[in-house]
């Protein structure tokens, strides 16, 4: 798709990732990069090469526009990350002076601008104004952008907690930008993980900050746990956007003669399970397998005996069913003969008349007023 930004006079072509997905009227930028791009080329901050860091780049439209700077890309969406190499390599960008680093890397110094794309999560957005808080310095530009409607007065507060004077820009199509100083006086260690017992169990649950339902188990999970199968033998069982893990961890304990793949695609998320899994059964470490992955891609087919899910229905702000299906198709295609697929969805989503389509077969294991968990056998 050709975004609003050049190359050599030639506009630059920018695409969602992965490049399947069935909308393909969604953008792969918005308006706050424009925003962060017209800035610095308006104030010619970007006059001498700069050292950069950009936390959040989703699909590489800031990415594309400094290319020639050194650029350090901060991201917790393995996904993301390979959107950005997508989109820089179909823009024939030499990636060799760009570090694409994760979300729990140390960030170089010295850095002379940082450029924030506005997390969803509050507790991720903590985490990293104080990454930001320990390779800034008083003369480092700090540039964060949103919608208008994700800047809150308690957005604001947060920066001048952990970074230091704030204030804001106008509102142009409806993004607004951040600019803060870095006081020295406000630099603290970074945050420690969220740690809650899981219920009806011995478990302690340890969550990073940007990993999904952070604070307590979620209730869908909940219901998941609630439905998990008993297998006999040494099956290979994945754990499908693990999250923290709780499902594949309740599941070994159940199962403990099982192999256990746990896959996501949140740096934060697999660290999480890792600790979950060490912290909880240390003797089954040498059964569990841990994959930053784009769902099941490249996963050997015939390799699996089952799989649990419980799919998301959104990719960042974008409501989407895309990464559901692939789970789906990916899921049929790694699961061995007879292999089943578990999932739990809200009840409004259909997932059966899918499940139907793909597998030949759907059986509603347990529902209630809000989820349904439903079962596929290949």
């Amino acid at each position: 798709m050709l975004s609003p930004f050049f190359k050599n006079d030639q506009p630059i072509h920018l695409e969602r990732f992965p490049v399947a997905q069935v909308n393909r009227s969604l953008q792969a930028w918005d308006s706050a990069d424009e925003y962060i791009i017209d800035y610095l080329q308006e104030n010619n901050v970007l006059a001498e090469t700069k050292n950069i860091v950009i936390f959040n780049d989703s699909f590489g439209a800031l990415s594309v526009n400094l290319y020639h700077h050194n650029l350090q890309l901060i991201h917790d969406s393995y996904i993301s990350q390979q959107g950005v190499k997508y989109n820089l390599d179909s823009n024939y960008i030499d990636m060799d002076t760009i570090q694409f680093l994760d979300s729990l890397a140390t960030i170089a110094a010295p850095v002379d601008i940082v450029i924030l794309k506005l997390p969803k999560s509050k507790a991720y957005l903590e985490y990293q104004l104080q990454q930001i808080q320990q390779c800034a310095n008083k003369d480092t530009l700090i540039i964060a952008a949103a919608r208008v409607k994700e800047i809150h007065t308690s957005t604001l507060k947060l920066f001048e907690k952990h970074i230091g004077e704030t204030k804001t820009s106008l509102a142009v199509k409806k993004s607004r930008l951040i600019f803060s100083k870095l006081n020295a006086a406000n630099k603290t260690e970074l945050p420690k993980a969220k740690v809650w017992p899981l219920e009806k169990t011995d478990f302690s649950i340890s969550n990073l900050a940007n990993v999904f339902s952070r604070d307590s188990l979620d209730i869908g999970g909940r219901q998941l746990l609630e439905n998990l199968p008993s297998v006999n033998g040494n099956l290979d069982v994945a754990d499908l956007g693990c999250g923290n893990g709780v499902v594949g961890l309740a599941m070994l304990a159940k199962n403990p003669d099982i192999n256990m793949h746990f896959y996501d695609e949140s740096f934060m998320a697999i660290q999480s399970t890792k600790d979950n899994i060490i912290k909880n059964l240390p003797g089954n470490q040498e059964q569990c397998f841990f994959h930053v992955n784009d769902c099941l891609t490249d996963v050997e087919s015939s390799s699996l005996d089952l799989v649990l899910c419980n799919p998301p229905f959104h990719q960042q702000a974008a409501v989407t069913d895309h990464i559901a299906w692939q789970m789906f198709k990916q899921s049929y295609n790694a699961l061995k003969k007879g292999g089943e697929l578990r999932i739990i969805g809200n009840r409004q989503l259909a997932y059966h008349i899918k499940l139907q389509r793909l597998f030949g077969n759907c059986e509603t294991i347990a529902s209630n007023s809000k989820f349904v968990i439903l079962s596929a056998k290949k």
